[in-house]
């Protein structure tokens, strides 16, 4: 079986970096773009940035901002409905994962209209054509929306989420610009970070990771651990970094899947509204503890790579401890709470097989149950 690498046709890079945007949208002949984004952008002045380009460049646009935080089935259709209204012909997307992945659904059932019932994205869809083209302007250091071929959708009604994975809706185009990252408050730095430092370790250790997605992923585990403690106290060096860290996680994380941290996340996303990069951090030390028989050395270069000295002299028992407790430090540092008091025991049976049916859960190193999800999620209440 082949392996695929799956990126942007083209991602800018830097400070300042937002400044393309103008002559992209008019070399691609775009008319008349759908700006996605989220209320508190909108609200903060975040947005207006990459508007005023194309307000100063005569490009047309409609703005989109009815969004939540963990991105419903409701926001995708009503997204999917404003964007006929308004004829627009391509998509700018603002935010972090909530703003990018309502974009990757509308501009997917836009061209692929067969799929208008946003419930039969789940997993592989089998669509036949492209997304709307799309331009995508992180404003998080986490998610890594902009290069990946993932999306997740809160089905409201059932209380779940729900992962969408489809080549057909990676942006063309990725705008990773720190200076648009600046204006994160230290909270939402230091959630969306450790989702980052999570994409990556999950993806080094996933079945599915080959050499180039491990090239990704070590130097995504470096960088971030020598640059989220600056990031948190918005230093320059700290946002450049992360921005870049977080891109190259999604790099390979996108191309080889993830595991069991994402898919408990997901479920405390869902069911307690817990900000995703929060849940991710609670659980990726607890799940690294619970995969570390099945990573053979893998977590000696995780822990070289967090900043660990003396790793080639260590035990195996010792490096990985050495890579759980730089983890589990990192995250401490960086003030995520180690226990979510909203899970309730007569939850588990619930919250356990939503993981379990989990689009990320096959790819964990180590095969799991529904009873041992369970155990899991107790080491969090």
């Amino acid at each position: 079986m082949a392996n695929a690498i799956v990126l942007n046709t083209v991602s800018y890079h830097g400070k300042g970096a937002i400044s393309e945007i103008p002559a992209i949208a008019q070399n691609k002949g775009f008319k008349h773009v759908f700006v996605c984004s989220d209320p508190d952008l909108v609200k903060f002045g975040v947005t207006a940035k990459v508007t005023d380009l194309l307000d100063k460049a005569g490009i047309p646009f409609t703005l989109y901002s009815e969004i939540k935080p963990n991105p419903t089935i409701q926001n995708v259709t009503d997204g999917v409905e404003a964007f006929k209204a308004c004829g627009a012909d391509s998509i700018i997307t603002i935010g972090g994962g909530s703003s990018m992945d309502t974009a990757k659904a509308i501009g997917i059932i836009i061209n692929n209209p067969e799929f208008a019932d946003v419930r039969s994205l789940e997993g592989v869809a089998p669509t036949k054509n492209h997304a709307v083209p799309t331009i995508a302007v992180p404003t998080t250091a986490g998610t890594a929306a902009e290069v990946t071929i993932n999306y997740v959708i809160t089905d409201v009604e059932k209380e779940r989420k729900f992962v969408c994975v489809d080549q057909n809706d990676i942006p063309e185009v990725a705008i990773i610009d720190p200076e648009m990252m600046s204006s994160m408050p230290k909270g939402l730095t230091a959630s969306t970070g450790m989702d980052a430092l999570t994409h990556a370790i999950e993806g080094y250790t996933t079945k599915a990771a080959w050499e180039m997605t491990d090239m990704f992923h070590l130097e995504a585990i470096k960088l971030i651990s020598q640059n989220l403690r600056g990031a948190v106290e918005n230093t320059p060096e700290g946002r450049e970094g992360m921005a870049l860290a977080q891109y190259i996680a999604g790099m390979g994380f996108s191309n080889v899947g993830l595991g069991i941290a994402h898919s408990i996340a997901h479920t405390l996303g869902a069911h307690y509204d817990t900000p995703h990069g929060v849940a991710c951090a609670m659980m990726l030390p607890i799940v690294m503890e619970y995969n570390q028989e099945y990573t053979g050395e893998r977590y000696r270069e995780i822990a070289r790579a967090m900043g660990v000295e003396g790793v080639d002299d260590m035990t195996q028992a010792e490096y990985r401890q050495a890579a759980i407790d730089a983890v589990r430090k990192l995250s401490e540092d960086v003030g995520i709470p180690q226990k979510n008091d909203k899970v309730r025991e007569e939850d588990l049976d619930v919250l356990a097989a939503d993981a379990f049916a989990d689009a990320c859960c096959p790819g964990n190193p180590r095969d799991t149950n529904v009873e041992e999800l369970k155990e899991l999620y107790r080491k969090i209440m």
